[in-house]
């Protein structure tokens, strides 16, 4: 399986104290001598990590493929059709939100996000959707004319890390903070195949599939298990392990874990 490895926390780093160090783009090498297969970053709206200027930097050295996290603002349309990425995966984007806490609504202006994919495609950039495990968005995803679909994972992520407590939540909203673990453990199991199932249409309908969201070194190990899903994009928890460990290690020990 594939990793893509999101340094975007490199940025957020840096832009708790305003300065220049550390700099993203000095990742990647370290993420590709660790064997990373994609280099994933966000250019938010609010650009409140990741900016322009380091996006085109990145996009121009990187030696891996760079899948550039995006909304369909009309800027950042242009900049994907400009510097053509290797691929664009559209997200929804609300600003007072932490991190992407859902994927798109499919359902709200699907004529625009057409058009958005087919601008993209015509500048040679392959496009995927960031969506929820719903049966209705694969089917979407593939009349709108994406080319991939990255799965959230982020409940998934939740309901494991309650269910091992001693493990940090993802910002992924579950109904309730105080259920039995059994119910956890179904609530877990139900979401699990939901992705499993999903992946499977997804991959039948002729769509590529990735995955992400809250993924880490302790909860991965079954979305490994999922035949149709070939590549991961995994970036806060790597980034986190290589404050301990070096990047590269980080990189290298989670490339492992996906075989």
């Amino acid at each position: 399986m594939k990793l893509g490895v999101n340094i975007d926390h490199i940025a957020v780093l840096r832009e708790a104290r305003r300065i220049n160090d550390p700099d993203p783009l000095q990742a990647l090498g370290i993420c590709a001598r660790a064997g990373a297969d994609q280099i994933t970053i966000h250019l938010r709206e609010d650009r409140r990590h990741i900016h322009d200027d380091d996006a085109e930097a990145i996009i121009r050295h990187s030696p891996l493929p760079v899948n550039l996290e995006c909304a369909q603002a009309p800027d950042i349309v242009d900049f994907v059709c400009r510097h053509r990425p290797h691929r664009a995966t559209l997200v929804p984007e609300k600003r007072q939100e932490v991190t992407t806490e859902g994927g798109l609504d499919l359902k709200r202006d699907p004529a625009a996000l057409e058009a958005v994919i087919g601008r993209m495609r015509e500048a040679q950039v392959e496009v995927s959707l960031f969506i929820d495990p719903d049966p209705y968005a694969v089917e979407a995803a593939r009349k709108l004319g994406a080319q991939w679909v990255e799965l959230h994972t982020g409940r998934y992520a939740n309901l494991w890390a309650m269910l091992h407590s001693n493990l940090p939540r993802t910002r992924h909203r579950i109904e309730s903070l105080d259920l039995p673990r059994d119910k956890l453990r179904r609530m877990l199991d139900e979401e699990y195949a939901r992705l499993a199932s999903l992946a499977r249409e997804a991959g039948e309908s002729g769509l590529r599939v990735a995955a992400g969201h809250g993924l880490n070194y302790q909860n991965v190990a079954p979305i490994v298990q999922i035949p149709e899903i070939e590549e991961l994009n995994i970036g806060q928890s790597i980034v986190a392990r290589s404050v301990f460990v070096g990047l590269e290690t980080a990189v290298r020990e989670m490339k492992e874990l996906l075989g």
